[in-house]
């Protein structure tokens, strides 16, 4: 059971995402549902932790095995959906992004699916124009240009 509850128009998640990088680009997902590109990773089951659950996302996403580098980012986010699945639902967000170690691989047999049933694919974005992209979250334009040593927890309140 994924950790995630929902209250009305209210809604929880727990998440585990991977920021794996390759070659100057970063990959995202992206689905035939929504308009914008989001981080590779989903929800943490109950009785798991959140580093066995972005292993357990990026395999069923990807097909690949990846290793943890080490965590990046802490996110707390706050923001209403808009449009697609999500539109009007006010979402409550924890995020780990764990940086993955590289594997020199860029082409992925994806046959995942949305929780909410449409087809998603991977897509590689080049990290020096992520911002030209409708890509969540949008504070990895930013922090993946100059990634710090240290872990960097952010919050962000787009509602």
């Amino acid at each position: 059971m994924d950790c995630c509850f929902k209250d009305g128009n209210k809604r929880f998640r727990y998440r585990a995402c991977a920021i794996i990088i390759e070659d100057g680009e970063v990959l995202f997902a992206k689905n035939e549902l929504d308009d914008y590109y989001y981080s590779v990773g989903g929800a943490v089951k109950l009785g798991e932790t959140v580093e066995e659950a972005v292993i357990r996302e990026v395999k069923e996403e990807t097909g690949i095995d990846y290793e943890i580098d080490r965590l990046l980012f802490f996110h707390e986010n706050f923001f209403e959906g808009k449009g697609g699945t999500l539109d009007g639902i006010i979402q409550h967000e924890i995020c780990f992004y764990f940086l993955m170690k590289q594997k020199g691989i860029k082409n992925f047999n994806c046959n995942s699916t949305t929780t909410f049933g449409g087809h998603e694919e991977m897509c590689w974005l080049p990290i020096e124009k992520l911002s030209q992209y409708k890509a969540y979250p949008q504070f990895l334009a930013e922090k993946l240009m100059n990634p710090s040593n240290e872990v960097q927890h952010i919050i962000t309140k787009d509602f």
